[in-house]
């Protein structure tokens, strides 16, 4: 008992010590901590984010650990190369020399004109045809710099570096096709002709109305044209965007068959059967250099607009021709028809109940290289 009447109540160490502890003051951050904390994670993250859309170098063919180099090349004037691909006659013998320019997604030995042209038409007609790879693709050196305007220029080097005439002819099929317009703007000097199968187009050159451009664009699949906006809008985002898999990147990197109409489906089964349809050397450089700098090349704003180009021939020297099938899913014939209406110099041959494929039907090349030549099918 306590001196007044209460109960004595031994304190034990334990008891003090956790007594003591409620009364400590709880260590707290300071705000000046708490900002350069956050401050660390936000560059960390930027960092993360830095690193996943940074697009892997290539692997350029001839160097240490790259594909070996198996088709001849020449070297530009900058110091890259461009691999090339000779069809048709020897060129020395030669009455009509071409340039053919291949699509998205493929390489040299995919000159749908040079292989399906008739061997009657080629040496009747004493046609000569160069493929070759576009830069990133194949073995042709990337071209970190590549534009609208440098495709062009490639194009008149190379003829230059294979001693072809002053003047020869180009035809370039889809995204080779787009670059055709490269060639009427830049160099129509020295052009014989030209022609443009399947040109894609691009959704914002500046001489398409918006409205008939609204009513293309809604023709793709959505995936698509997210991956297009992607390309014009956040170039930097397209390797990302089209690696992640998070959501659906291009339809067409992935040849999702829906693109293809029911002649085009017809079409690729008889190419996969005879086994002409590898892909894989387009890509073997990298996706970003090949692909990915198609888009971005493709669908950025452009110098000029191909409504605007001026008649090369304003004396009928030469002709251009646009070919378009009217159940093309991959590019529509709305926008074609309009571009050439409005470039009346043009001869546009749209072809009822064809694909985007139509090049590799039978006997379409020989009409193809025959209306260039103006000669009658």
């Amino acid at each position: 008992m306590s001196d007044d009447g209460g109960v004595k109540r031994k304190i034990t160490a334990a008891s003090a010590r956790a007594h003591t502890r409620k009364n400590d003051p709880k260590p707290t951050l300071s705000p000046g901590t708490i900002k350069n904390i956050l401050l660390v994670l936000l560059v960390g993250c930027l960092a993360l984010a830095y690193q996943a859309i940074q697009p892997p170098p290539p692997k350029i063919c001839g160097s240490p650990g790259g594909p070996p180099i198996t088709a001849p090349r020449i070297k530009l004037s900058d110091g890259r190369h461009l691999a090339y691909k000779e069809h048709g006659v020897p060129k020395e013998k030669a009455k009509h020399k071409f340039i053919y320019v291949h699509g998205f997604d493929s390489y040299r030995v995919h000159a749908v004109v040079a292989s399906e042209l008739s061997q009657e038409t080629i040496e009747t007609l004493g046609i000569y045809i160069v493929s070759f790879d576009r830069p990133g693709y194949g073995e042709s050196d990337p071209n970190p710099k590549r534009t609208v305007k440098s495709m062009a220029l490639d194009i008149e080097e190379l003829a230059d570096r294979l001693g072809l005439d002053e003047k020869f002819y180009v035809i370039g099929f889809s995204m080779g096709g787009q670059v055709i317009w490269s060639c009427l703007q830049y160099i129509p000097h020295r052009l014989a002709g030209a022609t443009l199968l399947a040109p894609v187009v691009n959704y914002w050159w500046s001489g398409l109305p918006s409205d008939l451009v609204k009513q293309a664009y809604t023709l793709q699949p959505r995936p698509d044209q997210w991956a297009l906006r992607v390309a014009h809008h956040a170039p930097w985002l397209t390797h990302w965007w089209n690696t992640q898999k998070w959501f659906p990147g291009s339809s067409v990197i992935a040849h999702n068959p829906e693109n293809l109409s029911h002649q085009d489906k017809e079409i690729m089964a008889r190419i996969l059967f005879s086994r002409k349809d590898n892909r894989a050397p387009a890509r073997q450089q990298g996706e970003y250099e090949s692909l990915h700098r198609d888009m971005i090349v493709g669908f950025r704003k452009w110098e000029f607009c191909p409504t605007n180009i001026t008649n090369p021939f304003p004396n009928i020297e030469g002709t251009v021709h646009l070919w378009q099938g009217d159940e093309d899913r991959l590019v529509p014939e709305i926008l074609q028809r309009y571009i050439t209406q409005r470039l009346p110099w043009v001869n546009y041959h749209e072809i009822p109940g064809a694909g985007h494929m139509f090049p590799y039907v039978s006997g379409m090349s020989d009409k193809i290289i025959k209306a260039q030549l103006s000669i009658e099918s």
